[in-house]
């Protein structure tokens, strides 16, 4: 059976700790789609770790870790996180797979990013100009290079040839910026690549099912920012949601079992794109400083505001969560009133679904008050210790949904996560 964890906002929500939290039941924890643009924060031995392309049950001895065909994957970044994973004492080549259909990002897809970034002016999207993008764009183009291509003697031609076609785009957007030290990095980080297990993906999947083994499907972002049901065109490359799951792994859809979506308490977003519940305000400056709310891969600030209930009851309508985690709810201690989003005003009436174009129809959230907590939350460890307005904030959240939350995360610690249901 595959289980799935995935982000129900628009990314950032914790997913990296509550994976790793996930992960020793399971024998196998696998990343199915995105790229270095998500960064998963961890802390081993109470040290931070961010994890951009490696699955986060990399550091629980005997899991296998999987990266899927649906990741578009950055050599670079790898060599670099698998010698910060190295120094932990984790041997990769035992515990690391990496599907032969990966797509690679080169170095020429992330100067296409940033090139076609600086061209858009002021409707920049917001990209974390990683290469994602274009390497997806490739990929449906019929024209990227794949990791199982790294093991034909024809690589270096391939190489050339699709670089050709890149820097013919690269022209039309006149950018001038020198390469050259992207691509040395580029081809001894290849290297390095080729030593890992390199493995006929969807063959070595389902081996696993076969065998009986318990697979956690990661995902990384939000389901807000999915290319086909996000805030078009203010999301990501890849379906960020539960469907992406299977053509991102190869499994089929009967393998799916639990989808446990991940929510903050309140709610962010990073770079541009419709945010209704944003607060441009003293109260959003102080969800930002409290929670600390700055990019794992980028460190721009995230923009704050409170939940919301319409977009999060989408995101769970369209991945069919079975469970909730609610992450950052000590982030809320010093708050004497908190807001949640109930509705949106659309074109002057009342409605609790996400618009089509959000960024142009503008919803105004329609508000619920409720009491805050006004208390320290970040020792406690079990249900009954929770304050009574934690356990109503909670409660409504729950019966709006019809779907239950059954953890609440009060810190980044891993033992900082009560279990409610």
């Amino acid at each position: 059976m595959v289980d799935v964890i995935l982000g129900l906002q628009w990314g950032d929500e914790g997913k990296g700790k509550i994976v790793d939290f996930f992960a020793k039941d399971y024998d196998v924890v696998a990343r199915f789609q995105g790229g270095p643009n998500a960064g998963h924060t961890l802390y081993v031995q109470d040290k931070k770790v961010v994890l951009h392309q490696i699955p986060s049950g990399v550091f629980h001895p005997g899991i296998i870790n999987f990266i899927g065909n649906g990741v578009v994957l950055d050599p670079v970044t790898l060599k670099k996180e698998c010698d910060t994973v190295a120094s932990f004492g984790i041997d990769l080549k035992k515990n690391l797979f990496i599907a032969e259909r990966t797509h690679l990002i080169l170095p020429t897809h992330r100067a296409l990013d940033k090139a076609a970034e600086i061209s858009k002016g002021n409707q920049k999207i917001g990209s974390t100009l990683k290469g994602i993008g274009p390497t997806y764009m490739d990929k449906t183009g019929r024209n990227s290079l794949r990791v199982g291509d790294l093991l034909d003697k024809n690589f270096t031609t391939q190489y050339i040839k699709l670089r050709m076609k890149h820097q013919r785009l690269l022209d039309n957007y006149n950018f001038q910026e020198d390469i050259t030290a992207w691509e040395e990095e580029f081809f001894e980080a290849l290297e390095f690549l080729k030593q890992l297990n390199i493995v006929n993906g969807e063959y070595f999947i389902n081996n696993q099912l076969k065998a009986g083994k318990r697979i956690l499907a990661e995902g990384a972002q939000g389901s807000m920012l999915d290319i086909d049901f996000g805030t078009f065109p203010y999301v990501t490359s890849s379906n960020t949601i539960s469907a992406g799951v299977c053509n991102g792994l190869g499994v089929a859809p009967q393998h799916i079992g639990d989808v446990i979506g991940v929510t903050k308490a309140y709610c962010t977003r990073v770079g541009s794109g419709p945010f209704p519940t944003e607060l441009e305000d003293a109260t959003g400056e102080e969800l930002r400083k409290t929670g600390n709310e700055f990019g794992a891969t980028t460190g721009r600030p995230r923009r704050c505001g409170w939940i919301d209930l319409v977009a999060l009851n989408f995101a769970c309508m369209i991945n069919g969560v079975t469970k909730i985690v609610m992450t950052k709810a000590d982030v809320l201690d010093a708050f004497a009133e908190l807001e949640v989003c109930t509705a949106y005003q659309v074109d002057g009436k009342e409605s609790r679904e996400v618009p089509f174009q959000m960024g142009h129809r503008k919803p105004v959230p329609l508000y619920k008050k409720f009491a805050g907590w006004n208390t320290t939350t970040s020792q406690i460890k079990t249900v009954d210790e929770l304050p009574a307005t934690m356990k109503t904030y909670v409660s409504f959240i729950n019966e709006y949904l019809g779907v239950d939350i059954h953890y609440i995360s009060n810190g980044p610690g891993r033992d900082q996560l009560i279990q409610v249901k």
